[in-house]
């Protein structure tokens, strides 16, 4: 393709995707698939207290997981040579779920990071803010609004044919392409850059309050001190590698086809950069549930009671 490169796949919105950064998508949320689920089993049967983080954890972990439950599907899809058997409804789902998890786990990650700075920073003020009532209803919130704004990607996303295939796309057709880059802009800037700010913000305050001792209003042990910065780093990483690169080149791509006055290369290169880092997004479905495992003390508590009887056990047997 290389000698006669068709402009058709590479400038209209309707383009074929790339399989092997998508094989790569779908080996990370394999991957993802036994962490989220382990998580989800020790908050739901495991933890007894239901903190403000835990449910805002279990929120994140049910959006990775109904992504993950996609990938049968993309995984037939890839391995047939993008031809998709499924139908339309279905390839709209897909991409809705796509886009529903990537800003649902980017809200959720946010709201934690502000429960850690209010808990931190403002410890009064927290002691009203956050408690799990509160907690459930911004979650409820955050899915409706979720729901909202990703609602017309069921309108946006459409099926091509590709001579004998049927090709399953996350844009949409050449003449709706401009009102669907109006939309990716208005979607980006409300779901994204404000909570990436909000993000940004808070972690720079709570590791300006952890340096200094001496503007805690409240002694934090060593423990509590590195849990905080842990939190605060495995939110950076989700933020500075899944999602930033994928926005940057996704809003770099999208306005060069939109302006469809660059040359086929130019297009050619953002679009391959644009398909390896939309893997990255899909990293976050191992991340997440990393945040968890790292910062919940009951599920440390739950594996040390398990080593603890299973040693007991073996002693019993042994005697």
């Amino acid at each position: 393709m290389r000698g006669g490169l068709k402009r058709v796949d590479i400038r209209g919105p309707a383009h074929n995707e790339e399989m092997q950064h998508e094989q790569a998508e779908e080996e990370q949320d394999c991957a993802g698939l036994p962490l989220n689920i382990t998580a989800i089993f020790f908050i739901l049967f495991r933890t007894k207290h239901w903190k403000p983080s835990t449910i805002y954890m279990i929120n994140l972990n049910v959006c990775d997981t109904l992504y993950i439950l996609t990938l049968p599907f993309l995984i037939y899809y890839y391995a047939d040579k993008n031809d998709w058997p499924f139908g339309e409804l279905m390839c709209k789902l897909i991409r809705f779920l796509f886009y529903t998890n990537l800003y649902g786990s980017i809200l959720f990650l946010s709201c934690i990071s502000l429960h850690r700075f209010l808990g931190i920073c403002h410890p009064m003020r927290s002691l009203y803010w956050m408690n799990g009532r509160r907690a459930r209803l911004i979650s409820l919130g955050i899915w409706v609004i979720i729901l909202i704004l990703q609602a017309p990607i069921l309108y946006f996303a459409r099926e091509r044919h590709n001579g004998k295939d049927l090709v399953c796309h996350d844009t949409t057709t050449k003449d709706l392409f401009s009102d669907f880059l109006v939309y990716t802009y208005v979607v980006m800037f409300l779901l994204f850059v404000i909570p990436f700010g909000v993000v940004l913000v808070c972690n720079g305050l709570m590791v300006k309050k952890l340096l200094d001792p001496s503007a805690l209003r409240e002694p934090m042990s060593q423990r509590s001190k590195q849990k905080s910065v842990k939190m605060i780093i495995i939110v950076a990483l989700a933020f500075m590698l899944c999602f930033l690169p994928f926005h940057v080149n996704r809003s770099i791509y999208y306005t060069l086809r939109y302006l469809d006055k660059h040359d086929c290369e130019i297009i050619r290169l953002s679009n391959n950069i644009y398909k390896i880092t939309r893997p990255l997004v899909s990293l976050n479905s191992c991340i997440d549930p990393i945040l968890y495992f790292m910062a919940g003390q009951s599920f440390r508590n739950s594996i040390n009671k398990k080593s603890s009887r299973k040693t007991d056990k073996s002693l019993s047997t042994l005697q």
